[in-house]
């Protein structure tokens, strides 16, 4: 991964974070007016050059502004991105959801994944590796801009009665041992998905295994989904853990 400057690190948060919160493009004025950068739009724009060219940001025809690529958002969770901790109080509010159906496989991730889409406001998903696939808070993606597109709602909605496609995204997905696993874009297979994001951890319930997470616009808080995620999977294992 490239090494940015400070200042250009600043300046692609900043433009994340303006973009996961408006959906819209971000020009300079805006970041100069309202992130207090410290220095002149002049010298945001000339950044921002760079970033585009380096593959950070893409120029929106109809616009004079940017927007994060998939490589930028990894960058952001990976470098810029601090999480926020669950409070106590959520996290065993949380549990008590789940927890009378600790002893029930199919119960307990049919829960989880819906107290997991209320607590996103995103559509969750969970898979078992006997091919069940578990989904929840479809009407939670229609709250973004992204997917007033209805074609690419109708493809989302498609596969949640496919185990296999979400199954090829998890096996395609390098292995490895962190706490949680994001595609983006091109990763979901398609160029008709590209604004959109797969996030997903996996769990251990006993001897049963497989991942849940949530699906939706690739432009979200980032800091409040994964800290969530990687919770809900750590639950299911603590609940399943005398099997």
């Amino acid at each position: 991964m490239i090494n940015l400057t400070d200042r250009q690190a600043v300046i692609l948060k900043s433009i994340i974070e303006e973009f996961i919160n408006t959906a819209n493009p971000v020009g300079s004025e805006t970041l100069e007016k309202k992130h207090g950068l410290g220095v002149c739009p002049a010298t945001i724009r000339n950044e921002m050059v760079k970033l585009t060219e380096e593959g950070f940001l893409k120029k929106v025809h109809t616009s004079s502004g940017r927007t994060p690529t998939s490589m930028a958002l990894k960058y952001y969770v990976n470098n810029l991105m601090k999480q926020e901790n669950l409070s106590l109080t959520e996290e065993v509010a949380m549990k008590e959801k789940v927890w009378d159906y600790r002893t029930k496989f199919e119960k307990l991730l049919q829960e989880a994944t819906r107290e997991l889409a209320h607590r996103t406001k995103m559509l969750s998903l969970a898979t078992s590796d006997q091919g069940e696939l578990y989904s929840s808070g479809v009407g939670n993606i229609l709250e973004s801009p992204e997917f007033y597109d209805i074609d690419l709602t109708k493809t989302i909605l498609s596969y949640l009665d496919s185990f296999d496609y979400w199954q090829n995204l998890i096996d395609r997905a390098l292995d490895s041992n962190e706490p949680f696993h994001l595609l983006l874009g091109d990763e979901l297979g398609m160029e008709l998905l590209e604004p959109c994001g797969f996030l997903y951890t996996r769990y251990q319930a006993g001897p049963r295994s497989g991942v849940i997470g949530v699906v939706g616009p690739a432009r979200v808080r980032y800091n409040k989904i994964i800290p969530l995620v990687e919770y809900f999977g750590n639950l299911i294992g603590e609940v399943s853990q005398n099997w």
